[in-house]
Formats: structure tokens, C-alpha cells, sequence
């Protein structure tokens, strides 16, 4: 099979899709996998890395993208790359296309598979694609809104650590997933007043059994967390839907009660955004807005600014499902690998995520019925 890795065009995306190491491990097996030229520059690697391994380079993504059987990236891909793709192409990235109906369109109209590292769900109910790059984030949402909790960035003039005789920040956190419990430890780490609201009392318990008493938890109703968002100097939002649009839970009159300054987080941006007045996407160029007073930061790709971090620990993950795919063929891996088949969002011209249907107002098609033509056709 022929992989291709091309560039990362998004704002300030320094990761790839793929490290030198992934490289020959598919190259050991027969597999020839192309690279865009400079594709790995942003998180340390150069094109020698990649030659060295048994990477072949192109000049241009059109090259990756007409030569490949399967397209390997980390960020779903914008409106030219979608025109360089081939029909029935494989990729393998972040989609989170219940943000993004046109891209659904279009990739459906293309009969392109459309397999999202977030939706790969293993029989326990966890996210090992989608786990690696949350940890990433969570663990950086502290630290940028500790950032933008300073003066000279908007904010309230508080350090989240406080000093000896002074408070230090409240940090109130949504969401005891992977983003959640990762923004919890950085900020207790911190020194920070640190409140995690949750609906799971048994993720509640767990957090408890960790940290005792440095983190408080809330079950999570609108008033628990209305209040919780009222009295933070930083909000960290980190919810999920697998595969389907964020819930909005923090309302605007909740935003309006926060004191000027103070900062709002919200890690579920590339998903619509937990928060009512989360009203776009912005760029690490351009990373907030203010709203009612409040500073957001909506950046959907918090980890490319830590590339070389990143894309380790996503070719760590990835990897497998690669190699399982190349190894195998699609057919075959996906009648053999639950996990895999659920991270297929799109197939055939059909949304095959019942959530992502529901999300984009779409007609939801079983995986399994699209498998059953293949196999007739074969």
C-alpha cells in the first residue's frame, strides 16, 4: 500500500502525521510511504529523517495526494486538499466533522473513508486515538490561561499559583475525561483552587481517591456549574460526544456573571465548543476574543504548537491502525477490529455515525450494510 503524509496546512500546525519511526516500521513491512517535502519540519524532523527510513519525497501535496491509497494527517483537511483527493481514498486523521457539514458533503460526494482518530473506540468506552492529544491539550489549556490571566494580556492580573499570603487563581474545570483530569493535575500541580465538575459520580470518586481534598468536586447540574463559572478567574471546557457536536452547556448569562478578565478555555472548539459564546475558531496567530468582558481562547489546534510532543505520542498511538490497514486492506480490518470500525465516520457516500448524522441533520447508514456490498462486490 502506498501512504501518503503530506503537509499540515492549518495555522501555526507544527505536527505530521507520521515520525521517521513510523516510516520504517511500514517500510519493513513492503509498504512505500511518500512524504510532502519539509512536511516534519515543525516538529524536528527534516526530509533526510525521512529518506534515511525509506520515505520517498514529493514537492507538492498534489503528488501525495494523487499517488496514495491512504492520505495520513492530523488535522481534517480544507477545501483544496479535499479537491486533491482521489475517489475512494482512504484518510486517516482528526476529522471532527460534526463542526464541518460542507467538508462532510464533500468528502461523502467523493466516496472518500473518512477515518477519525476520535471516534476509534475500544470495547471499554475509551478513546486511545483521540487520548494522546488530549492529554496534550488539557495539560496546555492551563498553561495558556494561566498566560492570558496576566495584565499584559487582558486579563485579571492573577497569577494561578498565587504567593505566600495570597490566594492563588480559581481554575473551574468541565468535564473529568482525558482533557479534564490532565487540566486538573497541571493546575493542582500549579498551586491552584482547583473545581471539577462532572456527571459521573464514579469519575467524581476517582478524582477524589487521587487528589483528596487539593480538588474539589461538583456533580454537574446547571446550578452547580453556574455558579462554579461565576466564580472562576479561569474556565477550562473539556466535554466530549464522540463523534457528535459538543453540548453548549455553559450559557451566555453564565459567561455574563464572570468578572472582566477572566478567561475562558474551551478545549471542545473543534466540536462546536461547550460554551454559548464560543461563536468561532481562532488561530495561535490570533488565539482570543473578548465576549461579555471575558477573554476566550478557542484555538482547535492547541497541540501544534507543541509538535514535537504531539506527534510522538500520536504515531505512538496511530500507528497500529495503520500498519493494520496496510497489512490487511481496509475489508479485512475493519470485519476483524470493532475499535477501527467505529472510527469510520464516512464510507461509500454515506455517514456512518449515528451521533454525526444527528449532529448535521444527515441519514445515518449501519457500517455493516456498506461491508455486506463490499464483500457482494468482491
Amino acid at each position: 500500500m502506498i501512504i501518503g503524509v503530506p503537509k499540515e496546512v492549518l495555522n501555526n500546525e507544527s505536527r505530521v502525521g507520521m515520525t521517521p519511526a513510523g516510516v520504517f516500521s511500514l517500510n519493513q513491512k513492503g509498504h512505500k510511504v511518500i512524504i510532502e517535502t519539509n512536511a516534519g519540519v515543525g516538529s524536528g524532523f527534516d526530509d533526510s529523517d525521512y529518506t534515511t527510513v525509506g520515505a520517498k519525497i514529493y514537492e507538492t501535496p498534489e503528488e501525495i495526494y494523487q499517488l496514495s491509497d491512504m492520505i495520513v494527517k492530523v488535522k481534517a483537511p480544507i477545501d483544496n486538499e479535499v479537491d486533491m483527493m482521489k475517489d475512494k481514498q482512504i484518510i486517516m486523521t482528526y476529522l471532527h466533522l460534526a463542526a464541518e457539514p460542507n467538508l462532510t458533503k464533500r468528502l461523502m460526494e467523493k466516496n472518500i473513508t473518512g477515518i477519525a482518530y476520535e471516534t476509534v473506540q475500544l470495547a471499554d468506552g475509551s478513546l486511545p486515538l483521540l487520548n494522546p492529544m488530549s492529554e496534550v491539550a488539557g495539560r496546555i489549556a492551563v498553561i495558556v490561561g494561566g498566560e492570558f490571566l496576566s495584565k499584559a494580556k487582558g486579563g485579571k492580573g492573577i497569577l494561578i499559583s498565587g504567593v505566600p499570603g495570597v490566594k492563588p487563581a480559581k481554575v473551574t474545570i468541565l468535564g473529568a475525561g482525558t482533557v479534564g483530569i490532565n487540566a486538573a493535575k497541571i493546575a493542582v500541580g500549579l498551586g491552584a483552587d482547583v473545581t471539577l465538575l462532572n456527571k459521573s459520580s464514579g469519575k467524581l470518586k476517582y478524582v477524589e481517591d487521587i487528589y483528596g481534598s487539593r480538588i474539589k468536586t461538583l456533580a454537574l447540574n446547571e446550578l452547580t456549574l453556574a455558579e462554579s463559572v461565576r466564580k472562576a478567574d479561569l474556565f477550562i471546557g473539556g466535554i466530549l460526544v464522540p463523534g457528535g457536536r459538543a453540548p453548549q452547556l455553559v450559557k451566555e448569562y453564565m459567561v455574563k456573571s464572570m468578572k472582566p478578565g477572566s478567561v475562558i478555555v474551551d478545549v471542545a472548539v473543534d466540536q462546536g465548543g461547550c460554551v454559548e459564546t464560543t461563536t468561532h475558531a481562532t488561530t495561535h496567530d490570533n488565539p482570543t476574543y473578548v465576549k461579555h468582558g471575558v477573554i476566550h481562547y478557542t484555538v482547535p489546534n492547541m497541540p501544534g504548537a507543541y509538535g514535537k510532543t504531539s506527534t510522538y505520542a500520536l504515531t505512538n498511538a496511530t500507528l497500529s491502525y495503520i500498519i493494520e490497514i496496510a497489512e490487511n486492506g481496509l475489508y479485512e480490518s475493519l470485519l476483524k477490529d470493532e475499535a477501527l470500525r467505529k472510527g469510520v465516520n464516512i464510507m461509500s457516500g454515506k455517514c456512518t455515525i449515528e451521533s454525526l448524522a444527528k449532529s448535521l441533520d444527515l441519514e445515518y447508514t449501519d457500517l455493516d450494510y456498506i461491508i455486506q456490498d463490499i464483500k457482494y462486490a468482491i
